[in-house]
């Protein structure tokens, strides 16, 4: 499917796929002496699936925190337009967030979850009733309603988080390795609803270490040591540094010296 989508020509984005939904330049964030984002400059296009591939402590989730406002940085960066230090209610507003740790509320049904976080983004009545009915189908939960969501599996809990990820039906959405700890069949499940939104318009930054998966992307950036080290669409990056071959040997080649490219 990568390659083939038209970015940009849903109707829930900010624009066509010339518009960026992130910019940044030098993005910064430091924790006393340690930088555990390191002069970042990222631009992401309206419409698009991106894809943040690193291993674990590359600085993908707090890259995003600082998108977010959730995290003071240095540098510039522009979100749906806004400025994270500035304008990070705002920004909120029209993100949606699905974290890497289990953020539901584990003695609450799902119903009860989907209802809680509808409220949170300001839905009520039968806005919001519609909004729960239409998700529980989109995900496959509407069997699990009353169930509780602690009881739920781990497919079933990230169908959950992004359910509640997208009722406000933002314009934006970050995804935190969404599919951590989930089966094969439940991750291709997952990134058929990735690209169902992204083909309605919503743009999709999404972090994750699945090769597989960052295939799927239409542009990626790779991270090592708090640094974006590549960016461009998969194929480009598998050309430039592993001669037509995988992936994984194109990061390990990153991961072994210095250099970047971007395209």
């Amino acid at each position: 499917m990568n390659g083939t989508r038209m970015i940009g020509t849903g109707t829930n984005g900010t624009g066509n796929g010339s518009e960026l939904a992130i910019e940044t330049e030098g993005l910064t964030c430091r924790f006393g002496d340690f930088v555990a984002v390191d002069g970042v400059s990222l631009r992401v296009p309206a419409g698009a699936v991106y894809g943040l591939l690193g291993p674990n402590g590359a600085g993908k989730t707090t890259l995003i925190r600082a998108l977010l406002g959730l995290i003071p940085a240095t540098g510039r960066a522009r979100v749906l337009g806004l400025d994270p230090a500035r304008q990070a209610a705002a920004i909120r507003a029209r993100v949606g967030y699905m974290s890497q740790r289990f953020s539901l509320y584990p003695d609450l049904t799902v119903e009860e979850n989907l209802r809680f976080y509808g409220q949170v983004y300001g839905l009520d009545g039968d806005r919001l009733a519609r909004r729960i009915a239409e998700l529980l189908e989109r995900t496959g939960l509407p069997g699990q309603r009353r169930a509780r969501a602690g009881s739920l599996g781990g497919g079933l809990r990230q169908r959950l988080a992004f359910a509640c990820a997208i009722l406000h039906e933002p314009s934006l959405l970050l995804l935190d390795e969404p599919t951590s700890g989930v089966d094969p069949r439940a991750r291709r499940q997952f990134w058929e609803m990735i690209y169902a939104m992204a083909d309605a318009g919503t743009t999709v930054l999404v972090t994750n270490h699945h090769m597989d998966e960052a295939e799927q992307c239409d542009r990626l950036g790779m991270m090592l040591r708090g640094r974006l080290v590549a960016e461009a669409p998969p194929g480009e990056i598998r050309r430039r540094y592993a001669g037509g071959g995988s992936l994984g040997e194109a990061f390990a080649r990153l991961a072994a010296g210095p250099g970047g490219f971007s395209a």
